[in-house]
């Protein structure tokens, strides 16, 4: 049996033990359920969901686990965002944050150049994004705002990015295993 196989199994089987434990629990437990049970039971199927989709993508190859990555990349940067402020001038960064740099980011990893990927968001982004801020001329917090897009994008998009990235390199004696 491959690697991946066992390592599917492996998570599958961990997860099944974890589920019958929560559920003996959650049989036993008085009615309603208290809130640590209700946790936990959200937490295995989180899990369930998260090995599923971990398991379709690689399916899919490269291209698959590319394209999860950059929909978690998104999500994060959405979320992310939501807890920062915001300003109506920072609506062209952030559109741009999120219809240009997610997409390039992934794009340069889909097709392997490295020069690019490993530099454009540290970079070319941190150069650009507060330009853009600034030329919409509103200048409150701006240092706080702009460092929050920043390191925004860093974490929810440059950090993720790597780990498709991670899938691209020629390591000796792994060719075609991912």
């Amino acid at each position: 049996m491959s690697d991946e196989a066992n390592l599917f199994l492996g998570l599958a089987g961990t997860l099944t033990g974890a589920s019958a434990i929560a559920g003996v629990l959650s049989w036993r437990s008085p009615k309603p359920l208290p809130p640590t049970l209700t946790n936990l039971n959200a937490r295995i199927k989180a899990w369930w969901i998260m090995v599923a989709a971990i398991s379709i993508a690689f399916r899919f190859g490269k291209g698959g686990v590319v394209l999860l990555f950059a929909f978690i990349s998104f999500a994060a940067l959405r979320e992310y965002v939501t807890l920062t402020s915001t300003r109506h001038a920072d609506r062209w960064t952030l559109l741009g944050m999120f219809l240009i740099v997610i997409p390039a980011q992934y794009y340069l990893i889909w097709i392997d150049w490295y020069g690019l990927y490993s530099i454009f968001i540290p970079v070319y982004c941190f150069l650009a994004m507060p330009a853009i801020t600034a030329i919409r001329g509103d200048t409150a917090r701006f240092l706080e705002r702009v460092s929050e897009q920043q390191w925004g994008l860093m974490l929810s998009v440059y950090c993720i990015s790597h780990v498709p990235a991670l899938v691209t390199l020629p390591i000796p004696g792994n060719d075609g295993r991912g």
